[in-house]
């Protein structure tokens, strides 16, 4: 997979602008390594440095709640979305900028697509694969036009990819809809990449200055 630089005056009038939001799913455990901690850090401090707000699932546990006191420590705004019932069980946030309760996983899924203009998901469990896929599906069907990304965190997600490709090449994913699902494994890149990508009203892809596919 090729991870060109981006043109950087291209990039900086875009994300001056757009995204003004990104839904960042992630584990409510911290994992095994410290590089998944590290990269939530560095995710959330570069949100709030572009001026883009946080949009999670509320939790103050594991990857959520390293990447929200991130986005709050460097000044940014942050936003949860958490079901009632898991408000105790996921420890919510109490020092987010706006909490959001809902009655439902499906309704937390649903009301996050609302508020985020790109998504991106971070090493998790299951959790953060179900948030993932049903995004990256939406996108597939049309339900929204953004953009959806992985930050493959020290190979975190190597496996799946591969998988990926497996569909790919067994005819049960389309090769442009694989091409949809930006991958990187540097969180700036990432960012910038989501700010050039768009989709066109044809369900096309359009990327902004030759920017390579994930």
């Amino acid at each position: 997979m090729s991870e060109l630089e981006p043109d950087m005056a291209e990039s900086k009038r875009t994300e001056t602008r757009w995204p003004r939001s990104v839904c960042v799913y992630c584990g409510s455990s911290r994992g095994v390594s410290s590089d998944y901690a590290a990269a939530a850090r560095e995710m959330g401090t570069l949100l709030a440095e572009r001026g883009i707000r946080l949009v999670f699932g509320g939790g103050s546990v594991g990857l959520m709640g390293v990447l929200a006191d991130a986005v709050l420590a460097a000044g940014g705004e942050v936003t949860g979305v958490i079901p009632h019932g898991l408000r105790t069980a996921e420890l919510a946030h109490e020092g987010v900028s706006e909490m959001i309760a809902v009655d439902s996983m499906h309704a937390r899924k649903q009301r996050m697509v609302e508020l985020a203009d790109a998504f991106i998901a971070l090493p998790g469990g299951i959790g953060t694969l179900d948030e993932l896929f049903e995004t990256w599906t939406w996108l597939q069907l049309g339900i929204h036009r953004k953009p959806v990304g992985v930050l493959n965190v020290a190979g975190y997600y190597d496996r799946l990819l591969e998988f990926l490709h497996h569909m790919a090449q067994r005819q049960f994913l389309s090769r442009d809809h694989l091409e949809c699902l930006m991958v990187d494994s540097d969180a700036q890149r990432l960012l910038s990449r989501l700010a050039r990508f768009r989709k066109t009203a044809e369900g096309r892809w359009v990327h902004r200055k030759g920017a390579p596919p994930p």
